[in-house]
């Protein structure tokens, strides 16, 4: 049997090249890691797949906030889709719902065909679902690939029951792929759910800036006060760890 797959959600092309070398299998390439990730630019795309050998996959997701998209920002997703496409990304996460809590299936259904061939994996947006089990049906009913999920929970290892629950019935039609509060000292535990070959690792870590020259109380964000001088980079020990885990003696150095 293969080795389980590890992919890790990354917030630049340079913490994607780190997690790579760190023993990922597969990346998700995302922007603003702090609003949950939203679309990275074209050119973050492009060095990505340029640099990397293994599957990535790009975030389509206009915006911080909600899942309840129209008009405009649905013709955003499928123009970032499209740059995806262009750009050689393996494949494209995205999620939408309705207002009461449903998966949004007319405008998956949109996105899934215009992202064909490229792999599609809705992301967590499940997890804000109504009924999980019926949002895996309807996913299932589109034809996804995979969905992302941490079973409902803060951290997947809370919801393991359910999470044997919606790997059994997906019976082989979708992956589910588990994240959320994955570590080295627990990820075992998640393997252990028949079925799940694959996992989602969260592996970010935030050092000091590099700038020498500093401003203070001059912020460049909104309500939550960024740091200018702090940056997110790659944890290459938790990437690390965690593939030596699921392929032990395969690390990259």
């Amino acid at each position: 049997m293969d080795d389980p797959v590890l992919e890790v959600c990354c917030g630049s092309a340079l913490f994607a090249l780190e997690a790579a070398a760190a023993g990922a299998g597969r990346v998700e390439l995302c922007d603003n890691l702090v609003e949950g990730g939203t679309t990275p630019s074209a050119g973050a795309i492009e060095v990505a797949v340029r640099g990397l050998t293994i599957p990535v996959m790009v975030m389509i997701r206009p915006r911080g906030g909600d899942f309840l998209y129209r008009g405009a920002e649905v013709d955003v997703m499928l123009a970032d889709i499209e740059e995806a496409r262009r750009r050689g990304a393996h494949g494209v996460v995205f999620g939408a719902l309705t207002a009461d809590g449903s998966v949004d299936r007319a405008i998956t259904e949109e996105l899934v065909a215009a992202a064909r061939p490229m792999a599609v994996t809705f992301h967590r947006a499940f997890d804000l679902s109504r009924d999980l089990d019926e949002s895996l049906d309807v996913l299932i009913e589109i034809g996804v690939d995979r969905v992302l999920t941490s079973a409902g929970r803060p951290s997947v290892v809370e919801g393991l029951e359910t999470l044997a629950r919606l790997t059994a019935r997906a019976g082989g039609e979708l992956i589910v792929l588990p994240g959320g509060g994955i570590r080295p000292d627990n990820v075992a535990r998640i393997l252990d759910v028949s079925g799940i070959r694959e996992v989602h690792l969260g592996a970010g870590r935030r050092v000091s800036s590099g700038m020498t020259y500093r401003v203070e109380g001059v912020p460049m964000g909104g309500a939550y006060e960024p740091d200018e001088y702090l940056v997110e980079v790659a944890d290459v020990e938790r990437v690390s760890a965690v593939a030596e885990i699921l392929a032990p003696g395969v690390r990259a150095p």
